[in-house]
């Protein structure tokens, strides 16, 4: 197989490094670099090393598509999702997908299992079939995936979240603040009526949103004055065991909660059957919001308060930004913040307008 380089310039106009960059930068001949990425055994001990640690530093990427077509863009567009078990990451494919293949470009699809090795590992997997544009879910990346994404010369939306400070985001992005729904849940809870909230949260450790979630419940928290936080996170999938499990532990250690925010719907039906089995009344002992909309929330006893992130709308405009983008626009806004909503149901007391 053929190794050639990667692509000088999109219709854009972005650079891309190419096998000579990393020939100069090295100080080798690009039939070097070729031999190391064809036959990396034929090349020197010390020069393969510079010329791997050269690579890295520069988020390079070599096509695999051979000869004359190196310089033609692929009409496939890479995403990585961290799963596909969530019904709202679904929808966001659904969506994108749809999008996509009317304006007759097909969707690669990766997942990374909330693992930022995993997903490095998918997206230079991707980046060497030459794709014409890349969507990436969320900012935890390694620091060799936010190089090649950078350095990739296609366009890059990171979806669902927003970046928290300057140089965060690689590409463009779109997305909503986490932290600002862990408020508006904790919010919700004490407008209400209860007077102390705890928090539920798994999938912690992989999942930085979730931590997000718990950073802006902590902040409501203090905020308002009435308590310390009691947040109980755990690294284990939000499953409706887990959910049981969690209020289990808090209820023992803090009997007089009136209020639980649930870092997902999941967590949230657990929560429900575990009360309902200790004979406590919903929502007049202890109210109840998640985070999801899932299936099952408008249809389990008592209904399920939560928060309905836009899933589709994220699909949508994802996707409407590469269109644009590889029709040649000039993109002028990089960050979208959109809304979620706080659906109220059974689980919370309505709330008395003011």
């Amino acid at each position: 197989m053929q190794v050639t380089e990667t692509r000088k310039r999109t219709r854009r106009g972005t650079q891309r490094v190419t096998m000579t960059d990393v020939a100069t930068a090295a100080d080798v001949s690009p039939s070097t670099v070729s031999l190391f990425l064809r036959r990396p055994e034929s090349v020197s001990r010390h020069l393969a090393e510079r010329i791997a640690r050269v690579i890295d530093e520069m988020g390079y990427v070599p096509n695999l598509v051979a000869g004359s077509l190196a310089a033609a863009r692929s009409r496939t567009v890479g995403v990585i999702l961290p799963s596909i078990l969530n019904s709202f990451f679904a929808e966001t494919y659904n969506t994108l997908q749809g999008m996509f293949q009317a304006a007759h470009y097909q969707t690669l699809l990766g997942v990374s299992e909330f693992s930022p090795e995993e997903e490095e590992s998918l997206i230079r997997a991707f980046l060497a079939w030459s794709p014409a544009a890349m969507v990436v879910t969320g900012f935890h990346h390694t620091e060799r995936t936010r190089s090649m994404l950078a350095s990739c010369g296609v366009p890059v939306v990171e979806m669902w979240d927003m970046p928290g400070h300057p140089g965060e985001a690689v590409g463009i992005s779109v997305g909503f603040s986490h932290f600002e729904v862990g408020r508006m849940q904790t919010s919700h809870l004490y407008d209400q009526g209860s007077r102390k909230v705890a928090y539920i949260g798994a999938a912690a450790s992989q999942d930085l949103r979730v931590r997000s979630r718990t950073d802006g419940y902590e902040a409501e928290v203090m905020r308002r004055g009435l308590h310390d936080p009691i947040d109980f996170t755990v690294p284990d999938a939000a499953t409706t065991e887990v959910g049981r499990w969690l209020i289990d532990e808090i209820l023992t250690r803090h009997p007089d909660i009136d209020g639980v925010v649930c870092s997902n719907d999941a967590l949230a039906l657990g929560v429900l059957f575990e009360v309902t089995r200790r004979d406590l009344r919903v929502p007049d002992d202890l109210a109840v919001v998640g985070f999801g909309d899932l299936p099952f929330s408008n249809s389990c006893p008592p209904p399920l308060t939560t928060v309905r992130p836009p899933q589709r709308e994220i699909g949508r405009l994802s996707a409407t930004q590469i269109l644009a983008a590889l029709d040649g626009v000039r993109v002028t806004q990089k960050h979208h913040n959109l809304d979620c909503e706080l659906v109220i149901r059974g689980s919370t007391r309505p709330v008395a307008k003011r």
